[in-house]
């Protein structure tokens, strides 16, 4: 029987708790993996000589104000965020029909093999996850991309494993082995890549990679990795937020305007977690630009900038108006609502009453494909090829 889908939430997380590592890595891997520690004040990572405390930021959905906690104890988590049970509980309550998952990884290790090999690790993780409900759980997988034949080899990988949709980094990773320092390292690593760095990826070395994706029918995504953000201190993180999401339209305007679509035209590309409303100005603005400077630039475009950005180019909001009013101009063809459960700025458990909102006014059928149509067709929800439940449904 097929699944009536309302909504699709085009942006949610997992948060996988740090002992999965253990059990998910190689077996030669497993004694470097991180541990879990309880003390007296909170729950500590120890990895690689380090005790942090739990990270939180990305875990509380349902909690705000004076309760909303920075760092602290396991069980101060969403555990939606790692458990399917309760995260289908928490979809019932906020009346999520399905969720597109992103998440945690890779290790922030300086061991370059443990670094790679957390990459898998975590893609069988979530799709243990999603198999527990394969209707309504749609995981997006991840992917490094410093060596093209390595990463083509991790999409065939993981698109064995069901996934339909992969993450790459906003920008190519530098081609010499990884060594971050710490998670936040690691996070820049797997989400922005090398933005100063001499490679692009509208040089010809990484059309295998965009091949591959419409061979194996893959959307690809970039997940706010045009620039991290540089500071967690409460008074420099909210400005340094805003840069976080527009910052996304340079790997875009490389794509578009380095010809990636015009040889790949099948290719669909997400940006997640951007907002949209700035991207009818941008689509605007490449047009004007690239009829004004085209011969000079020896633009090789068989269309203006805005053809691909309704063709090719996709992109998620949270609690925005502006971008759903902006829906008809070039560039908002296809946008997608996003809960951004659990994470600080998520709708839960207020979702319905956010969705009523900011679509106000709309015409139900455009209501229908923002909140759900554009997101299912695009990362096949219910289409994964999801293995049987395992381990995840074993510790339910």
């Amino acid at each position: 029987m097929s699944r009536n889908y309302q909504i699709v939430d085009a942006d949610a997380h997992v948060n996988p708790v740090p002992t999965f590592w253990e059990e998910y890595l190689p077996s030669h891997l497993r004694d470097l993996a991180p541990k879990l520690e309880q003390a007296e004040d909170a729950d500590y990572v120890v990895f690689e000589g380090k005790r942090k405390k739990v990270n939180l930021i990305g875990a509380q959905a349902g909690r705000t104000g004076k309760d909303f906690k920075l760092e602290g104890r396991l069980s101060d988590a969403r555990k939606g965020g790692w458990m399917p049970g309760d995260r289908l509980a928490d979809m019932d309550q906020d009346g999520m029909d399905a969720a597109v998952l992103f998440g945690g990884g890779p290790l922030g290790t300086g061991n370059d093999e443990l670094f790679m090999a957390s990459f898998s690790a975590y893609n069988r993780w979530l799709a243990d996850f999603c198999s527990y409900a394969p209707d309504r759980l749609c995981g997006v997988g991840y992917v490094p991309l410093r060596d093209v034949q390595e990463t083509v080899g991790m999409m065939k990988e993981a698109a064995a494993l069901g996934f339909t949709a992969l993450n790459i980094p906003a920008f190519p990773q530098a081609q010499e082995k990884i060594s971050p320092n710490g998670g936040a390292s690691a996070q820049v690593l797997a989400l922005t890549g090398d933005p100063m760095g001499p490679r692009r990826y509208d040089q010809p070395e990484f059309d295998p990679i965009w091949q591959t994706a419409v061979d194996l029918g893959l959307a690809l995504t970039l997940h706010l990795g045009g620039r991290s953000a540089r500071f967690q201190e409460a008074d420099k993180f909210l400005a340094d937020l805003v840069m976080t999401k527009v910052a996304m339209a340079e790997p875009l305007a490389i794509m578009i305007y380095g010809g990636v679509f015009d040889r790949f035209p099948e290719l669909k590309v997400a940006i997640i977690e951007s907002g949209v409303g700035w991207i009818p100005w941008m689509a605007g603005y490449m047009d004007a630009t690239w009829k004004k400077q085209r011969y000079w630039t020896n633009s090789t475009l068989k269309n203006p900038p805005s053809f691909y950005m309704d063709q090719n180019v996709y992109a998620s909001f949270i609690d925005e108006v502006v971008g759903v009013q902006l829906r008809h101009m070039p560039g908002g063809k296809n946008i997608m609502w996003s809960s951004d459960y659990p994470h600080s700025e998520t709708t839960y458990p207020n979702s319905q009453e956010v969705i009523e909102r900011i679509f106000k006014g709309v015409p139900e059928a455009d209501k229908a494909q923002i909140v759900g149509g554009i997101a299912k067709k695009l990362f096949r929800v219910g289409d994964g090829r999801a293995k049987p439940r395992t381990k995840l449904a074993a510790a339910e």
